[in-house]
């Protein structure tokens, strides 16, 4: 196996994007490598465009050509031209001018590396995943203090403080009594969200940076890394990951792993398999993880990308708009009926729509599920990328935005995530349990001639406020914004007739 290299004092260079942690596969990168006798080759992380990769940039100079999929005798043409200090502009997807000390990747003009911004993805792509030289640490000297009072919300449905303040949840850590733990869930099923694979996957030492920088302010050295048990690749990444950065980090976390079950994905049920409890389901609140949580331990309990936004606010190139109500960027991917997913950036100026820039689609649009498997349904995407403009719009801030086009039906898919809930909900708490199996069959009652709207709306309701797990909470979501966005077709459906010509009577 060859030892990564560092790519940030190299030029010229070829970087081969691709995802590390994937089943092995002919990315071209050994091609490059037999090719080339005086250029390096590196590997570095995925893009977050799925599209593109393996994507190669050859750089010389400060200028970096984008080469997506070569293949093998166009990776012998670049890596001939590149030997000869020269690019391959004619047959490049774009060439891109920059900074020769850049640290983040330089996106060009066009093109779906384009959409949004890349601040936290920066990185994501340019840098070699295993090489610590590659990354401006900053937890060696400075904790993540000055983040407290910044105001930044906890981002996806894995992180306790999801949509809420996360210094506001270190000042409860640091006031109670224990020795606190910092957990970092990044254990999510659902192949709708790859930001935190990406970011895992293309800039480890940056996220074991931000983990250091967080448990250093909450003052304790005990983190851990909770995965996914089926994620073998990934394991096997951030060990590596760790062992290479150990010894220039304060805090390195214990990689954990946990079961293959949506479910346990939740925070706090995440961190009732980190205990090894048999039964997996979340714990009632109050009290909260950061006063009563693993062990006991007062617990920070966030996700891959929170922690991610935490380093970047602490970088000395943070955004401006750090001060600003709901700082810094959301990171959303975006998939569904498209040729690949695509994980993009975007600002709180940035609408959703921009973000079908990142694709290609398949078909015309019809609707879009934000937020994940429980996002909301709508026909639009003419909404601001931040929280409270997601929440106006009854949609989710989980991080997905998932496109379906004129073949889908809304009742089906309305359906389909109804019977989700009710297979993979803990059962702890009755709304959770059984209403979502009402909610279900009153869907299941439309293809029979019955569609009861205020019973689903005040079923819908009573689980919003009584849920326990927000599993329970938010399988109303996609019933609820598609009957609000489609109930001609709803009501067409309880008369025999499906408008989409596609849907069976098996939800």
């Amino acid at each position: 196996m060859t030892e990564p290299t560092a790519a940030m004092s190299r030029s010229p260079v070829l970087r081969v994007a691709t995802d590390p942690t994937a089943s092995r596969r002919d990315t071209g990168s050994e091609t490059a490598r037999r090719t080339a006798t005086a250029v390096p080759v590196v590997r570095t992380g995925p893009t977050g465009i799925a599209a593109f990769e393996p994507l190669f940039l050859a750089t010389a100079g400060g200028r970096t050509a984008f080469h997506p999929r070569p293949d093998h005798e166009r990776i012998e043409g670049i890596v001939g031209a590149l030997e000869r200090g020269e690019l391959l502009p004619e047959v490049a997807a774009a060439v891109v001018e920059h900074d020769p000390g850049t640290r983040s990747l330089p996106a060009p003009e066009t093109g779906p590396l384009s959409v949004g911004c890349r601040e936290v993805l920066g990185s994501c792509g340019w840098v070699t995943p295993l090489v610590p030289e590659d990354y401006d640490l900053v937890s060696p000297e400075r904790d993540a203090g000055p983040v407290r009072d910044r105001g930044l919300l906890g981002r996806g449905r894995g992180d306790a403080a999801a949509d809420e303040d996360v210094g506001a949840t270190w000042a409860t850590i640091r006031e109670t009594d224990g020795d606190p733990v910092v957990v970092v869930n990044a254990n999510d099923t659902d192949d709708r969200q790859r930001i935190d694979r990406t970011l895992l996957a293309s800039v480890p030492i940056a996220v074991l940076d931000g983990i250091a920088a967080i448990a250093e302010y909450l003052g304790t050295t005990d983190a851990v890394l909770y995965l996914n048990g089926s994620e073998t690749g990934l394991h096997r990444h951030l060990e590596a990951a760790i062992d290479a950065a150990a010894a220039e980090l304060p805090v390195v976390p214990q990689l954990v792993a946990g079961p293959d079950e949506y479910r346990a994905g939740a925070p706090t049920a995440a961190l009732e398999a980190l205990e090894g409890n048999d039964r997996i389901e979340p714990r009632i609140q109050p009290p909260s993880p950061a006063v009563h949580g693993l062990y006991g331990r007062p617990t920070a309990v966030h996700s891959v990308r929170t922690v991610a936004h935490v380093r970047r606010l602490l970088g000395n190139d943070a955004p401006s708009d750090a001060t600003d109500r709901d700082p810094g960027t959301r990171l959303f991917t975006v998939t569904g009926d498209v040729a690949a997913p695509a994980t993009v950036e975007l600002g709180s100026d940035d609408s959703l729509e921009a973000a079908l820039d990142a694709v290609e689609l398949q078909g015309a649009v019809k609707m879009a599920c934000v937020g994940d498997v429980l996002g909301g349904i709508t026909r639009g995407l003419d909404v601001s990328a931040t929280r409270d403009a997601l929440a106006a719009a009854a949609l989710g801030t989980e991080g997905v935005v998932e496109l379906l086009n004129e073949d889908r039906c809304a009742v089906a898919t309305a359906g389909e995530r109804a019977t989700f809930a009710a297979t993979e909900n803990s059962g702890r708490c009755v709304p959770g349990r059984e209403g979502t199996k009402q909610l279900a069959e009153l869907l299941r009652e439309i293809y029979h001639g019955s569609f009861d709207l205020a019973k689903i709306r005040e079923l819908g309701r009573t689980m919003e406020r009584t849920s326990n797990c927000r599993i329970g909470a938010r399988a109303p979501r996609p019933v609820t914004t598609a009957i609000d966005e489609f109930e001609p077709v709803f009501r067409a459906h309880a008369d025999g007739r499906c408008p989409s010509g596609t849907c069976s009577e098996n939800l």
